[in-house]
């Protein structure tokens, strides 16, 4: 098995979509650049970053137009700086 090992404080994010097409409530079906690029991913692999406060597996919403997409292995990855990351998502408890 491989896997991407970042260096330089840099953070791999899969951003890999489902295979199934999109279709408005019309049927019309919805071509892939034609749809809204995700701005949340779950993070896949990490450098060596001190006092990270991410770790893999985390969901993060992320800088638009931020970093280089590539595929490995099948799958999509999008790899950016650390420093281009805006958020963790976390599930809270309602009130």
């Amino acid at each position: 098995m491989k896997e991407l090992q970042p260096i330089n404080q840099q953070v791999i994010l899969n951003i890999t979509e489902p295979k199934n097409e999109q279709r408005t409530s019309s049927g019309i079906i919805i071509p892939d650049m034609a749809k809204e690029k995700p701005k949340a991913a779950p993070i896949a692999w990490m450098g060596v970053i001190e006092n990270a406060e991410v770790k893999p597996g985390d969901v993060v919403l992320y800088k638009p137009f931020s970093g280089t997409e590539m595929e490995f292995e099948g799958n999509k990855y999008l790899i950016l700086p650390y420093a281009d990351i805006y958020a963790k998502v976390v599930e809270t408890e309602e009130i």
